[in-house]
């Protein structure tokens, strides 16, 4: 009977030996399966989490709009925007300027670049992106991005009766994504690039520079402005803090050698990353008369 019992067990012991192995291999090849689309969407939130910082407008914040600026709304794919035009300080307006922020906080933050520039004698709209201050929506991608940009643009021309060749589009930062593309696709009096990056690929190399470059490809932007700036024909700015310890000075010049003529490039030793904060009124006063030199006086 004994000999019987330890037959069955050591059978049994093979079963679940079996068993055992079997349940692994399966685990092994579920985890096998899982590994490509757990490494896809944790890029996708990694790389979201990186390229978009916003920041609400909620009851009681400091929010002050700057002297003179008209509250609008703008109509992007269905999602409504909020922005601040700026009246020049001078009639006419020597141009119109649109403002592109960073990825990070809203327009509260820029008013008073918009008082500036209307004191220096231009139309100024400062808007904020889906999901920024009081826009409304979720941004997502940079077709979100591109999509608002192209609403800002439309307003200005639509509804404000600005001609294209008298509107300048200056970027900041990400900003700087949504200016090259909007001018490779709409035509434009001038146009500056403040800290701009030359490719979401080349921002990705600083950022995470232990990501294999070729898995670059699975983010959902491109932010290709360095190849864009090859369909943009107008006047282009490129400004650069040196050194820009968010956005190397390497891809500002990047930038600038991939622009066509005519185009100037402002290096700005020790302005850090936010160039109008850091430099102020001098700085202010350069972009003015690249704007002022680039659009003719109007009629």
């Amino acid at each position: 009977m004994s000999q019987e019992f330890a037959a069955y067990d050591q059978t049994r012991n093979r079963q679940f030996k079996g068993l055992e192995r079997s349940r692994r291999k399966f685990f092994a090849l579920i985890l096998v399966a899982l590994f490509p689309s757990s490494v896809f969407y944790g890029l996708r939130h990694l790389e979201r989490a990186l390229t978009f910082h916003p920041l609400r407008y909620a009851p009681g914040q400091f929010w002050n709009p700057p002297a003179g600026a008209e509250d609008v709304q703008l109509a992007s794919s269905g999602v409504r925007l909020h922005g601040w035009f700026i009246p020049s300080a001078i009639r006419p307006a020597r141009a119109t300027v649109i403002y592109f922020h960073g990825n990070a906080g809203n327009i509260a933050n820029v008013g008073w670049l918009g008082a500036s520039l209307a004191a220096r004698g231009f139309d100024a709209l400062m808007f904020d992106y889906r999901g920024y201050g009081r826009s409304e929506g979720e941004i997502r991608d940079e077709r979100d991005l591109y999509s608002d940009a192209g609403a800002a643009y439309d307003y200005i021309v639509g509804e404000r009766g600005v001609s294209p060749d008298r509107i300048a589009l200056y970027g900041q930062s990400l900003g700087t994504a949504a200016v090259a593309d909007l001018a490779s696709r709409k035509r434009c009096g001038a146009i500056i690039l403040e800290s701009g990056m030359s490719s979401a690929t080349d921002m990705a190399a600083v950022a995470l520079p232990w990501l294999p470059r070729w898995l670059h490809g699975m983010g959902s932007n491109r932010l290709e402005s360095k190849q864009k700036l090859s369909l943009v024909h107008c006047p282009v700015l490129i400004a650069h803090g040196d050194p820009d310890d968010t956005v190397p000075t390497s891809q500002g010049l990047s930038l600038f050698a991939a622009a066509n003529e005519p185009k100037k490039l402002l290096l700005v030793p020790g302005a850090g990353h936010n160039v109008a904060g850091s430099s102020g009124d001098k700085y202010l006063d350069e972009v003015a008369a690249f704007i002022s030199e680039a659009i003719a006086p109007p009629n």
